[in-house]
């Protein structure tokens, strides 16, 4: 058996063999995979690296590689950088074509998903998306470590839009992971909020021109293109076709009625007869700290609930009334953000949802609905001169969609932003799906109490 062994050691050490195993790898990868023939030109460069080594004798001269083989410190040395280099090769390719991990920032997928879950989310499971910006630090989104203001990448170079081969395609109620389509441009010191919504509240306060000045006086304005921007994750109810509406909080496809989510809740207004709600029926309810808010005067509570929740609350002695909250009125942050649109989060609708390839009619009315699609997502020149249409320069009465786009929603139906405040999803905003959870930590609880175990390896639907 030692004998066996030795040869197999000798056989994948030898210089043709790790040659033939890895132009297998980067052929069925880089080349068939991604469907560039282009990519044949790094043959000769790893039949270099593996067997002629021109390349590297070349770089670093025939003194390196006699102090290799006589330094054994020099050796070593060198072997702990191929390492640390190979490692993050590997590592930038799995994080680019097969998953990579998320962590949930907030509560607007709760109870599917909770804050400080951290998500194993597939590139695969709809094709992975060739990058977009591919001059970028290794390992890391849009800013540099430690850095809340650095950019991590360059634009120098831009490639198209492109997605390879995947398992399968975006389905109503699959959880999706996508970069924010509203996040192409970014407060730097403030990237926690949506420009669009700050711009017009300096708008509405200072007028459109002087709101606009002030802002970028008082703030770093910088674009993303779309596969920096920030990861959002919530729940594709639309598809490309469909029509969605939201009546009374309830959302309808198609005028049908969709099924509630598993873990689908909303606010409601939860009065008791003056005795406080215990600490321990929060935790009992899966409420966090920062989800509970009381108003003492009216002995009130505000609270995000499922059904069981609901159920759960109205058989305790000491809760006197439960009510659901319904939002009332319209506001500018409802998309479109237009006073024509007399719609907000639970009144909302309905809505059409673009398909590759569909024509809709365009007039100065529905311009609102699919003024960002034209301009920032497919990259048109959009003007309104005389209540007149124009596009590229010419007049328009219509306009063919060049992408897919989604509807996106969050389970804590009051407590997140999703396609309601900024509307469609592009098909190549969506980065891919998450398949299990990895890790899990209760921020409220002190370690080891604050660990989910219950939570780790089990997959979110």
């Amino acid at each position: 058996m030692k004998e066996f062994w030795s040869k197999v050691r000798t056989f994948f050490r030898n210089r043709w063999t790790k040659f033939t195993i890895v132009s297998v790898i980067y052929i069925l990868w880089l080349v068939i995979w991604s469907r560039n023939p282009w990519m044949l030109l790094g043959l000769p460069v790893i039949f270099d690296i593996y067997i002629t080594k021109y390349l590297s004798r070349f770089l670093f001269g025939k003194k390196h590689q006699e102090r290799k083989a006589t330094n054994k410190a020099y050796r070593e040395t060198w072997s702990w950088i191929e390492a640390i280099v190979f490692a993050v090769i590997a590592a930038s390719l799995i994080h680019t074509y097969i998953f990579q991990m998320y962590r949930i920032p907030t509560s607007s997928m709760e109870k599917t998903l909770l804050v400080g879950d951290y998500l194993c989310v597939s590139k695969v499971a709809y094709g992975p998306r060739m990058p977009m910006t591919p001059l970028s630090f290794p390992l890391v989104h849009n800013r540099m470590p430690f850095s809340q203001t650095k950019k991590s990448y360059s634009e120098a170079v831009k490639r198209p839009y492109k997605r390879l081969a995947g398992c399968g395609s975006v389905q109503r109620d699959d959880i999706v992971v996508f970069n924010f389509p509203a996040g192409d441009t970014v407060l730097m010191e403030n990237p926690n909020v949506t420009y669009y919504d700050v711009l017009r509240e300096f708008q509405l306060t200072y007028g459109e021109r002087r709101g606009r000045e002030l802002l970028e006086r008082q703030y770093t304005v910088i674009s993303h293109p779309a596969d920096k921007r920030e990861h959002y994750v919530k729940r594709c109810v639309g598809l490309p076709g469909d029509t969605v509406a939201v009546v009374h909080g309830d959302l309808y496809v198609n005028g049908v009625r969709h099924r509630d989510a598993p873990g689908r809740q909303y606010n409601y207004y939860v009065r008791t007869a003056g005795n406080p709600i215990s600490r321990r029926t929060f935790d009992e309810l899966g409420i966090a700290k920062d989800d509970i808010l009381y108003d003492q005067s009216v002995h009130t509570y505000l609270l995000p609930l499922t059904d069981a929740n609901v159920e759960q609350l109205r058989g305790m002695s000491n809760i006197v009334s439960i009510e659901r909250y319904e939002s009332s009125g319209t506001g500018y942050w409802i998309f479109p953000n237009d006073d024509r649109f007399d719609w907000n989060e639970d009144n909302f609708g309905p809505l059409w949802i673009p398909k590759q390839g569909a024509t809709v009619a365009l007039t100065t009315e529905n311009l609102p609905l699919y003024r960002r699609i034209i301009r920032n997502y497919e990259g048109n020149d959009l003007e309104v001169r005389d209540g007149e249409i124009y596009i590229n320069g010419a007049p328009a009465d219509s306009y063919t969609f060049a992408m897919d786009y989604y509807f996106m929603m969050g389970d804590n139906r009051h407590n997140s932003a999703d396609s309601r405040f900024w509307g469609f999803v592009p098909e190549d905003h969506v980065v891919g799906k998450p398949v299990f959870i990895g890790w899990s930590a209760d921020k409220d609880k002190s370690f080891p109490g604050k660990i989910r175990w219950n939570r780790i390896f089990s997959h979110p639907k």
